[in-house]
């Protein structure tokens, strides 16, 4: 029997391989993998939500469905989009109201939610009260908000015209009225979500430092100076924040509108926006089709508009 010599320098090749072992996770590894782990429901539901009524919608654009949404459709291509940007008498007038809508309402609240801001930016007696009032208007819902106000402007009983007689001005018709209705509807929109915007730009103004607005107070600077050259620079941020947050809602406000003014957006359409004019398409003459297309053309401006603001933020911040 034979024995075989190993030299001392090739000792390793007689020993066992161990197995390839990946590492042990760290801690950070397993954190993060048990993170996703428990989100990845909630994000897949989301997603579904999301994804599905966008392809859905998007390919009912496309069809003559009419009647009823699971009956019998042909696509047609490109024509709900033809008949929607070529509809003068309804379509491009609900446009250019939403648009004055959002606007005008969006611009009048964040001068007042900024004024507000500002006044309340230093600790006073019973601020706590205060901030609790304001909110209010933001705990109510928008139907019932919209009663409120019809009960308000009436323009025979309501509170709003014994006020106005009492100081001597003329009745006025408020919702009544096709010139108008719009314009007191910005108004009820400014007293509901002012109190957002006002409490969005408070956080960030209780976020910035204390030390540019005491060296510009050292130097002179009046409170206007300070508050165009110092604060609002950077404030910037916050506030193309909220400006972004409240454009994109106040363009999709449908509540408040149909609450007020029912189907069609009134009598003469007064206040019909896009929201009010594809509910009516949807709901009022069954044509799905177009509806859709007019949704589909609506979620693409509202992706400028919000691409829009962001960029002219950025470049404002810049």
């Amino acid at each position: 029997m034979t024995t075989t010599e190993v030299s001392p320098g090739r000792s390793d090749t007689l020993a066992p391989r161990q197995p390839n072992r990946r590492p042990p996770r760290t801690f950070e590894q397993a954190n993060r993998r048990l993170k996703w782990t428990m989100l990845a429901p909630a994000l897949l539901f989301v997603g579904l939500m999301i994804v599905f009524p966008l392809f859905f919608t998007l390919d009912l654009s496309f069809t003559d469905a009419f009647g009823a949404v699971n009956a019998g459709k042909d696509h047609v291509g490109l024509r709900n989009f033809t008949d929607a940007l070529g509809d003068a008498r309804r379509f491009w007038p609900a446009a250019r109201r939403t648009v004055l809508f959002t606007v005008g309402a969006v611009v009048l609240e964040t001068a007042l939610g900024l004024a507000l801001a500002m006044l309340m930016r230093k600790p006073f007696r019973g601020m706590r009260w205060v901030r609790t009032i304001l909110i209010i208007p933001l705990l109510t819902t928008p139907v019932a908000i919209g009663i409120l106000w019809l009960l308000i402007l009436d323009p025979t009983n309501g509170i709003a015209n014994h006020l106005l007689s009492g100081i001597g001005l003329p009745p006025q018709e408020f919702l009544g009225s096709v010139s108008q209705s719009l314009p007191t509807l910005m108004l009820i929109d400014v007293w509901q979500w002012t109190p957002m915007m006002t409490l969005l730009l408070l956080a960030g103004l209780t976020t910035l430092p204390e030390e540019p607005e005491e060296a510009a107070l050292v130097d002179g600077a009046g409170p206007w100076q300070r508050f165009r050259y110092v604060i609002l620079p950077m404030l910037g941020p916050t506030l193309a924040t909220a400006l972004v947050l409240r454009a994109v809602d106040a363009l999709k406000t449908f509540d408040i509108l149909y609450a007020t003014k029912g189907p069609g957006g009134g009598s003469d359409f007064e206040v019909e926006t896009l929201n009010v004019y594809a509910y009516g398409l949807t709901f009022d003459y069954q044509e799905y089709g177009l509806a859709a297309a007019v949704l589909v053309l609506f979620t693409l401006f509202i992706v400028g508009v919000v691409v829009l603001l962001r960029r002219r933020s950025g470049k404002g911040g810049a």
